[in-house]
């Protein structure tokens, strides 16, 4: 299957909270940073996901925001720390080429938020991803 999300990067599943009808799903990705999803109940039983289950986290470029170092006080779980590789504009809006570690990430945010976070290739970055778009696969 071929997807349009081309946020994909792969790890392992280190440990499942389930509630009522939504679980909560850590991954440690290949590169060794955390993430987690918020998928339902029944996502975990028809993927089969166990501790140690191999994923790949799918996350699209319009959900993954930039800051330019950690953010506290934030409800945001997902916080990984890379670095601008490319950037390209647009009338309006941007599209960030993000290396972290085992992978990369693609932002899409709005122009001057480039110019204002003053992004160049080099820079330090943080993606922050809320949980709740975190999708995952299984490999």
């Amino acid at each position: 299957m071929s997807l349009s999300i081309r946020n994909q990067l792969p790890g392992s599943v280190t440990g499942i909270t389930a509630g009522e009808a939504m679980a909560t799903v850590k991954v440690r990705l290949d590169g060794g940073q955390d993430i987690t999803a918020a998928i339902t109940l029944d996502a975990v039983k028809d993927l089969g996901l166990t501790e140690g289950s191999a994923v790949r986290a799918l996350v699209k470029s319009t959900e993954v925001s930039l800051a330019t170092g950690r953010v506290e006080g934030l409800s945001i779980r997902n916080q990984l720390a890379g670095t601008v590789d490319d950037i390209a504009t647009g009338g309006a809006m941007a599209s960030v080429k993000v290396s972290v570690p085992g992978g990369e990430l693609t932002s899409a945010i709005t122009k001057d938020a480039v110019t204002d976070l003053a992004l160049a290739p080099g820079t330090s970055v943080v993606a922050l991803i809320k949980s709740t778009e975190v999708s995952l696969a299984t490999a």
